[in-house]
């Protein structure tokens, strides 16, 4: 089974926080804010501090409840668990604010790399452009790991805080202390309206404390851990931004001077203070910044996307976890889409001027998308202290790691303090974070959302080998959890479970490892029957099963009964837990959407048998010259039976149509391990006629590779496999369709397979057009 395995400690959970904090906010805002306010901008900062405080205490006190991922989102569904508009809405907001947030962090340093590093000759590329490069990098490396990013994080907030001290050693060193804290005291300015202003802007770089509780299922003894990273996080960062505002205070730069530089102000500031090496490094601190800084939002948004897909309240592919990686891939792809698409409308189609949509009158721009982030973070967080408030009084005897005081006061503060800076939030960040949560709230409402994984599959008759009634308990348990090579056998009519099983236990010897066969019978039960209806059916199924099977296969056989409501998600998610190399079933009779389904969503290869197919015919194999993807990727087993003994058959159909003609020379490579295998050059109407026809003369299991093209979503297997099943069928011809596990490169070659195709056969009747003729072996 497949599951996440807790590898970050205290240090990466602080590196995490502080990394998320120390980032866009403090290098493109410190300019804007010293420019508008003076010292007063470190008034500012400290209000911004204290609010994300209060509600820091709140998330610290659920943290120290429920220690998994999802923070925000995972706290409002275990304390609102009966209202699923109002969790998915928090899911919803979190998500767009995480990715929102990474989107500003990527698009101001892509401000930075344009004014200082990328050269003249480059700034024809439209804007946004490093930013949505370093977004996709990010994505691939959250993808392969957390542990790995994780190291990442903790080495580069290393690097930028000792960047931040050289810069506030710098300025202090230019101007000497005591001169440098008399200008910074002479320098407030400012009204109470234009500081909770830039308190509003200045709220989204604490928000990092978020990330490190949304990431508490990856985190050692979150319990303990995730508190104490939250406050140390906040603490040393409201320091550290304070004394960056007294250096920025004391720069011989005018004010009008930083008020036009806007976001890369400080690099201007470091150049004064420090010369072209303080500029350097301020830049090469700033990009790293808001690199870690991203990659922490990253880590934290795919874990909330993780957790809806689990809750059914996102498509459940956000909740599979990669076999290799153990990253939710499909919830860390999403969110790098999604801030991708941010960088490009906000910055790239409708900036503050121009922009490539300009001449439609919308400019957004990097002051936008501050406050579309920070209204889809302040809005979660306002509910979050509600939430603490409910919690105390519906959950009075849970056991709390970490109790805030003075609840309801605190809260209740915290609320209203949110609140008050989405009023000071630039409006058309407002009105477009609230255009789209509206939007993405209706989608979910049309869609309806799905079941819970919990309400979909249930087990009637768990997991235990075939002859436990003999078995004693410990040993039925051993060889239920033995690892090997397993392949589950999905078994809808009990009559037919001894041949599958039979059929399984042959292919599952090609492996070096222990064979497993895992039957499963799943019951389906109907919308709207009560479960209890079905589980006496499912359980004498199973039993009939077991009935029917007996312990002489030369494998460890396992046995199961589920009921389900939908019997593909059963099969798939059984084969997930399980971690299953192979999966065995039937051809669809009657329902073929459950077996298409299984082809295209499998975590691994697939095999469908008709319904005559035995271990015996696997004595003689034929197998065609193919060309897809899935043909390729059969070759090896098909090897691998051939060096067992079985007799292999190359069938090199030649048709009219030269264009679907494949050379069987590849094929032939691939089948080097075995010490002869006959080679048939046969011509007919049809490939499928050719196989079927070749097949039946040589006796055996004719094996073809699944070729049905996802992306065009044509009929289950393709036009060859379909018609081959059909004509197999009249002529007693047993056959197995081979599906390949289908990662993204495996979906790319299924889309580009009809092209080539397509293309060789234009080529080939162009061919003609000049007289050649086609070489006929």
């Amino acid at each position: 089974m497949v599951e996440h395995t807790r590898t970050l400690d205290f240090k990466i959970a602080f590196a995490i926080g502080l990394g998320t904090m120390i980032a866009a906010g403090i290098f493109s805002l410190s300019g804007t804010a010293v420019a508008a306010i003076g010292s007063s901008a470190v008034i500012a900062f400290v209000i911004a501090a204290v609010i994300a405080g209060v509600t820091a205490a709140a998330y610290s006190e659920f943290a120290s409840v429920y220690s998994e991922n999802g923070g925000g989102y995972l706290f409002c569904s275990r304390t609102f668990e009966d209202r699923d508009l109002l969790t998915y809405s928090i899911g919803m907001s979190l998500f767009l604010g995480y990715t929102g947030t990474t989107a500003f962090y990527l698009a101001t340093m892509d401000e930075w790399v344009v004014r200082f590093i990328l050269p003249e000759a480059l700034h024809f590329l439209p804007h946004g452009t490093a930013g949505v490069t370093t977004a996709v990098l990010l994505g691939v490396l959250n993808a392969r790991g957390t542990e790995e990013s994780g190291s990442f994080q903790l080495i580069v907030t290393g690097a930028k805080v000792a960047v931040l001290l050289a810069f506030i050693g710098g300025a202090f060193a230019f101007r000497g202390p005591s001169a440098a804290v008399g200008t910074f005291a002479g320098n407030f300015g400012g009204g109470p309206v234009d500081i909770l202003a830039i308190s509003a802007l200045a709220f989204i770089t604490f928000f990092g404390f978020s990330a490190i509780a949304a990431s508490a299922g990856e985190i050692i003894k979150p319990k303990r851990t995730v508190p104490r990273a939250i406050a140390a996080s906040i603490i040393t960062v409201t320091v550290l931004y304070a004394f960056v505002i007294v250096a920025m205070v004391n720069s011989p730069i005018p004010a009008e001077v930083i008020a036009q530089e806007g976001e890369t102000a400080m690099g201007r500031v470091a150049a004064s203070f420090l010369g072209s090496i303080g500029e350097s490094l301020i830049v090469a601190g700033a990009i790293f910044s808001m690199v870690s800084a991203s990659n922490a939002s990253i880590l934290a948004a795919s874990s909330i996307g993780s957790l809806m897909g689990t809750r059914g309240q996102a498509p459940r592919r956000f909740s599979r976890i990669h076999p290799d990686y153990g990253t939710p891939s499909w919830s860390v792809a999403t969110a790098t889409a999604t801030i991708v698409a941010l960088i490009v409308f906000f910055i790239a189609l409708f900036p503050a001027e121009g922009g490539l949509l300009g001449g439609l009158g919308l400019h957004l721009g990097l002051n936008a998308l501050t406050g579309f982030a920070t209204l889809n973070l302040l809005l979660p967080l306002a509910v979050v202290n509600v939430a603490l408030i409910y919690s105390r009084r519906r959950f009075p005897d849970i056991t709390r790691g970490f109790r805030v005081p003075g609840v309801p006061v605190v809260p209740v503060i915290g609320v209203l303090a949110n609140l008050g800076l989405i009023y000071n939030l630039p409006t058309k960040g407002v009105v477009t974070g609230l255009v789209l949560t509206g939007a993405m709230v209706v989608v979910y409402l049309a869609w309806g959302g799905a079941p819970e994984t919990e309400d979909l599959l249930r087990e009637v008759v768990p997991e235990t080998p075939a002859s436990s009634a003999a078995t004693a308990g410990a040993e039925a348990e051993s060889v239920a959890g033995a690892g090997g090579f397993r392949v589950l056998v999905p078994v809808a009519r009990p009559d037919r479970a001894a041949r599958y099983v039979e059929l399984a236990a042959a292919l599952a010897k090609v492996s070096d490892e222990d064979p497993i066969v895992h039957v499963l019978n799943v019951t389906q039960v109907p919308d709207q029957t009560p479960w209890e209806s079905v589980q006496d059916t499912a359980k004498a199924r199973t039993e009939r099963i077991r009935s029917e099977l007996g312990d002489d296969y030369g494998v460890d056989l396992l046995i199961e009964g589920h009921t389900c409501r939908d019997v593909a998600f059963d099969i798939l998610q059984t084969a997930r837990d399980d971690d299953a190399d192979l999966i065995l079933m039937g051809y669809p009779e009657r329902h073929q959407d459950v077996t298409e389904t299984v082809e295209h969503e499998a975590p691994c290869d697939v095999f469908f048998a008709d319904k005559t197919t035995s271990a015996d015919d696997l004595g003689v194999i034929n197998i065609g010259a193919g060309g897809g993807p899935h043909h390729q990727a059969v070759l090896p087993l098909v090897n691998a039976l051939g060096q067992l003994g079985s007799d292999l058959h190359l069938i090199n159909v030649s048709t009219d149509d030269e264009g679907a003609n494949e050379a069987s020379g590849t094929t032939l490579d691939a089948l080097e391990g075995v010490e002869t295998t006959q080679v048939h050059n046969v011509r007919a109407g049809t490939v499928a006629d050719g196989l079927v026809e070749t097949a039946a003369e040589n006796g055996g299991v004719l094996v073809i590779g699944a070729s049905r093209d996802r992306w065009l979503r044509q009929a289950l297997f393709g036009s060859t496999p379909d018609e081959v099943i059909a004509l197999a069928a009249d002529r007693d011809v047993p056959v197995l369709v081979y599906a390949s596990q289908t990662g993204v490169s495996g979906r790319l070659s299924e889309r580009l397979f009809p092209v080539t195709r397509y293309l060789r056969k234009r080529l080939s009747r162009s061919g003609r057009k000049q007289g050649s003729s086609p070489d006929w072996n």
